[in-house]
């Protein structure tokens, strides 16, 4: 299958308001031009948005999607998940003019985590104002990357590297503390990290369950100084920083993580690791950060 990027995420929040200003003020995103008052849509690029925030009763991930190359890509990819036994739901017009897509797919991974896999968004070629003068790295690497869920770690990682043909990049093993919904018993549980392109990592599986369904995203901004012009305005603001400023050992991110509305937290970071993936081999990780990242909780 061929994955090219993540390209979205759509978040159903009970909290619309607050993540107006969490997304806009705070992390110095740009309101999209298909916004209402029941959704928030979010730019950081040329894309018509890259986050699509959904007013409703609960906070949980509405879908993680998923970009590939064209309509023949697409039916490629349906055919082959439906023959590996995963059912798959063909996005009715309605799903394709809201998400502004030419094409789009429904499915689940083996953990429940809910994926769109489309082609062709639309851009939106205004110029993207961002508040602060910050820039976010995206371009064929996507919008960033995300953390999910997964308590079917091992069927969810032979998921996406043998199925979605991405390229597992490195795995950490987790003490059971760290992960308290893990099926007891064990000394330790995985936590693996996979990507479809350039990006080290593009997703995280978590090996756990989580209430949202997403334990964080992270995007990456150009200059290392946006990243500390943006926690000040966390602390400002009041905003729980889950840990403090760090570098990552496996994606070389320098970053931090901040607490988000709905129960789960937001990555900010710099420069992370581009590989090679004709070159790159699988590694185990056996420390979260070369330096910093100090958990609060």
């Amino acid at each position: 299958m061929d994955i090219r990027a993540l390209g979205y995420l759509r978040i159903e929040t009970a909290d619309l308001a607050a993540w107006r200003t969490y997304a806009l003020d705070v992390l110095g995103m740009t309101e999209g031009q298909d916004s209402t008052d029941t959704q928030l849509s979010v730019r950081i690029d040329d894309r018509v948005h890259r986050l699509r925030f959904v007013a409703g009763t609960t906070d949980r991930l509405l879908a993680a999607g998923f970009e590939v190359a064209n309509a023949r890509a697409l039916r490629e990819a349906a055919a082959e998940l439906e023959a590996a036994g995963h059912a798959v739901k063909q996005g009715d017009d309605a799903t394709l003019a809201d998400r502004r897509v030419q094409g789009l797919i429904h499915c689940e991974d083996p953990s429940g985590n809910p994926l769109e896999i489309y082609w062709g968004q639309a851009q939106d070629h205004s110029p993207l104002a961002a508040p602060y003068g910050n820039r976010f790295v995206t371009g064929e690497m996507g919008l960033g990357h995300v953390v999910l869920p997964a308590a079917e770690i091992g069927a969810s990682l032979d998921f996406y590297e043998n199925l979605l043909g991405f390229q597992l990049r490195d795995s950490m093993k987790l003490p059971p503390v760290a992960v308290p919904t893990a099926a007891p018993g064990k000394d330790f549980h995985w936590m693996h990290f996979l990507s479809p392109n350039r990006r080290h990592h593009s997703l995280g599986l978590y090996p756990g369950a989580l209430p949202p369904g997403i334990v964080h995203f992270m995007v990456e901004l150009e200059r290392l100084d946006d990243v500390g012009y943006c926690l000040d305005r966390m602390n400002a603001a009041g905003i729980p920083i889950a840990s403090t400023l760090g570098r990552h050992s496996n994606d070389h991110m320098v970053s931090f993580y901040a607490q988000a509305p709905g129960g789960f937290q937001v990555e900010y970071g710099w420069d992370g690791l581009i590989v090679d993936p004709a070159t790159w081999t699988a590694k185990e990780i056996t420390a979260d950060s070369f330096w910093g990242h100090q958990w609060n909780g």
